[in-house]
């Protein structure tokens, strides 16, 4: 009688497994549905660049004050043209 109560045990926890997979999927469909729904309106557009936009020119900041406290590594990237990724 044991491996019988065992086997109507593992039934019950599998179908109560599937059962809940089935839940879970369908509300999972229903949020991402919703989701879907509420990101579709037209973000406004940006009406001039910031300076973080990677279409702005860089521009070096030479003045004295700035320049002594500049590490040499960051004023080579300066020298280059390109924006510094070190301090």
């Amino acid at each position: 009688m044991t491996g019988f109560r065992k086997t109507v045990a593992a039934a019950t926890i599998a179908g109560s497994m599937m059962v809940g997979g089935v839940v879970g999927t369908a509300l999972y469909g229903v949020s991402a549905l919703s989701a879907a729904a509420a990101t579709t309106a037209a973000s406004p557009t940006p009406t001039k660049p910031t300076a973080t936009t990677p279409t702005t020119p860089f521009v070096s900041n030479e003045a004295a004050a700035h320049e002594a406290t500049e590490s040499a590594a960051r004023e080579a990237q300066e020298n280059a043209g390109i924006r510094s990724t070190v301090p």
